[in-house]
């Protein structure tokens, strides 16, 4: 049988990075670790306890988050996994996630669940600072415009938002992200980029599947 990996996906925001992640752990009976619902869920503490970017510093050990079997994250004992979605978190997650101290914390975190290998993890650097020396780095790309009706799709069954509204929080975060001094988005050296502008899941998966099957071997 073949030793465990870590396989890193990187992207910008609704390129369909979690969805591939979590698909790819479950083939492989992997741990999967959704790094952004880690950032989300900072912010998430941050509005609930009305503090800026320059108080939560001072909170940082307050915040405890963990993830059960299946993927769902916790803050503070508390499932927050559906909470954490919403578009007064997206508007704001850029932001919070961009503080060194709290990125330091986020990073010890994740490298923790990497410790056994076995893992499947998405972000924005897991594959150029998480895990630098990951065995598979995939980079996911996709239209702005497509990824914004995606998005769409999923938040209008639960809230009063407009694809406008989504496409320009996407655009945003996708400025943010790439500009940000500590930890910007690019795609490492040795990351293949996978295009999700027009394939379906199963597509996506397979695809995925071959390189996990060459990188095993």
């Amino acid at each position: 049988m073949s030793k465990p990996i870590i396989i890193a996906i990187d992207g910008h925001a609704s390129t369909g990075k979690s969805t591939l992640a979590r698909t790819l752990a479950q083939y492989l009976n992997y741990v999967y670790i959704d790094s952004g619902a880690m950032y989300r869920a900072v912010t998430l503490f941050a509005i609930k306890n009305d503090l800026n970017t320059e108080q939560i510093v001072h909170h940082i050990n307050d915040i405890s988050i963990t993830f059960d079997v299946s993927g769902q994250i916790f803050l503070n004992e508390e499932n927050v996994s559906e909470e954490i979605r919403g578009m007064r978190i997206s508007e704001r997650v850029s932001e919070f996630a961009a503080i060194a101290p709290i990125r330091q914390k986020m990073i010890q975190i994740q490298q923790g669940y990497g410790r056994d290998k076995g893992v499947v993890m998405d972000g924005r650097d897991i594959g150029t600072v998480v895990f630098p020396e990951a065995e598979l780095k995939l980079f996911m790309s996709a239209s702005p415009e497509i990824r914004a009706k995606r998005r769409f799709e999923e938040l209008k069954l639960n809230q009063d938002v407009s694809y406008e509204e989504v496409l320009k929080n996407i655009l945003d975060r996708d400025d943010k992200d790439s500009s940000r001094k500590i930890n910007p988005l690019r795609k490492a050296n040795d990351a293949i980029i996978i295009d999700n502008s027009n394939q379906s899941k199963e597509e996506l998966l397979q695809g995925a599947l071959e390189l996990v099957e060459k990188a095993l071997n």
